[in-house]
């Protein structure tokens, strides 16, 4: 199912054994644009630190009762390796976290989840892993290079320039993402400050030629008349097959449901 990035945000966690908190942001890798964790505030618990909730972990969610359950217990939750979400978070802040749980790395891998197209864990990979060594967060970072930094955070890219071939036309809203696959598939762009009468319209992410995290810009080789006239988009109505089908025949792009990547089907 596609669903908005908005839609999770303020969601409870449920953990099996009690409420871990709400969901603030999430995480998204600048690769492959999955979503790898949630960052949960924990709100009166833990003392408010906020955490990340890996899709690996994650049950189902439920848009109808804003939960989205856990395969976790709230002991597992308060005692992984520390994250500062105020700070980069590196591939080797990444690797302690998935060693403690028990994850496989998603990196690396012929899919979107590494050599699968969803998180899902196999039979020898269920179970908390070993657990990280201990260092401190000082320490973590002065070993986290710049190009060992992958991950985005979905409030920090909201309101980014989107650069159409010709010229801007508009700015991230917001993102739409497969809840079982896990990745963002759309960009909402909001066109109104662009040109008047202007409305939302979406990007797919594999039209994304490249992104300037610095200049806050994301490159498309779509024309502005282009991005200007393709199908409407209503956020108010779920969003359907038809609609990605139209959307992506206007522009004369295959579908990613077409591709290879499990994931995509």
């Amino acid at each position: 199912m596609l669903r908005s990035v908005e839609s999770l945000k303020g969601s409870a966690v449920a953990a099996r054994d009690g409420i871990l908190g709400s969901v603030d942001e999430v995480y998204f890798d600048d690769e492959a644009w999955g979503v790898r964790y949630l960052v949960v505030d924990t709100g009166g618990w833990l003392n408010g630190h906020r955490v990340l909730i890996s899709p690996y972990s994650v049950k189902h969610t439920d848009p109808g009762a804003s939960t989205v359950s856990v395969d976790l217990t709230r002991e597992q939750v308060k005692n992984s390796p520390g994250i500062d979400t105020q700070q980069p978070v590196s591939r080797q802040h990444e690797l302690d976290y998935l060693r403690y749980y028990g994850y496989p790395q998603y990196w690396g891998g012929r899919d979107s989840w590494g050599m699968g197209g969803f998180p899902v864990l196999g039979p020898m990979q269920i179970g908390p892993g070993i657990q990280p060594e201990s260092r401190e967060p000082d320490e973590l970072e002065a070993d986290a290079p710049w190009e060992d930094v992958h991950l985005r955070s979905s409030d920090a890219v909201t309101g980014y320039h989107i650069e159409a071939r010709d010229a801007s036309i508009g700015h991230v809203s917001g993102f739409i993402f497969d809840d079982k696959a896990w990745v963002i598939r759309y960009l909402t762009v909001d066109t109104r400050n662009w040109w008047p009468g202007g409305r939302t319209v979406l990007l797919a992410t594999e039209w994304v030629d490249s992104v300037d995290w610095f200049g806050s810009s994301i490159v498309t080789d779509l024309t502005r008349e282009a991005i200007k006239k393709c199908p409407d988009y209503d956020d108010l109505v779920p969003l359907s097959r038809t609609y990605e089908t139209a959307l992506h025949t206007f522009h004369s792009r295959d579908g990613y449901w077409t591709k290879g990547d499990r994931a995509s089907r």
